[in-house]
């Protein structure tokens, strides 16, 4: 059976790449083709990032009582990671691409950065915590991102 962990790491490699189109349509001078990119990463982050807060973190405190550890930290970080995104959009809809060139890499350092903590603390911590209802989790966490 597949873990939290592994499902969810797979989901940010997927997140990853779509990073890394946009990355390639600047490169390449299309920004027709980073806008399009990056509107599709956009959208992948933003529901892996609403599966977390609804489903993943919300079964996570309830099976462990901390509201005010982990997944609070995750929340902020998402957050923050929501702004950038936004910023980034309008750089792209405005052609300021320096301003975007710098989101884009204050956003890779966030993502990694947040990314290595959710994947060795938080998803190790739901599989434990969570193993008695991880097929009907994982389950829900598919639906919930097959929906974007």
């Amino acid at each position: 059976m597949t873990s939290i962990r592994s499902y969810m790491t797979d989901d940010h490699r997927r997140c990853d790449d779509l990073f890394a189109d946009a990355e390639q349509g600047m490169a390449s001078k299309n920004p027709e083709a980073a806008k399009a990119a990056f509107g599709h990463f956009r959208e992948a982050m933003l529901a892996h990032f609403a599966t977390e807060e609804k489903t993943l973190f919300p079964a996570f405190e309830a099976a462990t009582g901390m509201s005010m550890g982990p997944t609070q930290v995750m929340r902020l970080e998402h957050e923050q990671m929501r702004a950038l995104l936004a910023d980034a959009v309008d750089a792209l809809q405005t052609g300021i691409i320096d301003d975007y060139l710098g989101l884009a890499e204050t956003l890779l350092i966030m993502m990694q950065q947040h990314n290595m903590k959710e994947e060795n603390i938080l998803y190790p911590m739901c599989d434990q915590h969570l193993a008695g209802e991880l097929p009907q989790l994982l389950e829900h966490l598919e639906a919930e991102l097959a929906e974007d």
